[in-house]
């Protein structure tokens, strides 16, 4: 029963429509991986997981789903958007960037593809990629928050700090009391020494989403932090 309950716990969300010729196994399947909060658009906001091999063994079946739906109609760009967005997941960063480089060379101002090579970059800490990314998801899509995220991570990552907090306090207006957008300016008072600043910020969060384990996690890691550090 435990292993079953694992998948709930990851973040991403799940596709909200399914392609017609979806089998019921397979519904299923993406149903319980809850990998995408939308038809070609990645969730992980700068949060990366490990697998468990139950984990995986999905993921993988929803990478041969969708390099077959892929091979069917390679016009379809939301298929590969969740293709390369599963080669995300599964680590193989170079071939996710190859997807979502494919549909930006068929429509510029795909959301989704700026989106999601922005979180490739920041994965591998290629800061200026992802800031430029995010920097075009935002101009696409001003009123969606995600952008604005992954551009305060972007410059969190190359010590903006002013800078980074202003993109997420947009973020904040467009999603007020999201716990992952309070994390992450936490992250930001983190980085700057703010130990007293980022406790707080993090029990925040906590206080919208008491199960959310990487404030759970901060808070831990800076438990034993001299908050006095920050007059210094």
């Amino acid at each position: 029963m435990e292993a079953e309950k694992a998948p709930q716990e990851i973040e991403e969300k799940v596709v909200k429509k399914q392609p017609k010729t979806f089998t019921k196994k397979t519904s299923i399947l993406l149903l319980t991986l809850t990998l995408l909060i939308s038809v070609g658009t990645g969730y992980a906001l700068g949060h990366f997981y490990f697998w468990n091999d139950i984990d995986m063994k999905r993921v993988n079946e929803q990478l041969d789903y969708y390099k077959e739906a892929v091979r069917k109609d390679p016009a379809n760009l939301e298929n590969r958007i969740v293709l390369g967005y599963t080669y995300f997941l599964k680590g193989n960063n170079d071939e996710a960037i190859k997807q979502f480089d494919s549909v930006l060379e068929q429509d510029k101002n795909y959301f989704a593809a700026r989106y999601n090579l922005s979180l490739v970059y920041i994965k591998e800490e290629r800061y200026n990629e992802a800031l430029i990314e995010s920097e075009k998801a935002v101009k696409i899509a001003p009123k969606d928050f995600k952008g604005y995220v992954q551009l305060g991570i972007a410059y969190r990552g190359l010590k903006e700090y002013d800078k980074a907090t202003k993109a997420l306090e947009e973020a904040n207006k467009l999603a007020p009391t999201n716990s992952d957008i309070i994390y992450q300016i936490g992250m930001v008072a983190e980085s700057q020494g703010k130990y007293g600043d980022a406790i707080a910020i993090y029990k925040d969060a906590l206080q919208y989403d008491p199960l959310f384990k990487d404030a759970v996690d901060a808070l831990d890691r800076l438990k034993d932090k001299d908050t006095k550090a920050e007059g210094e």
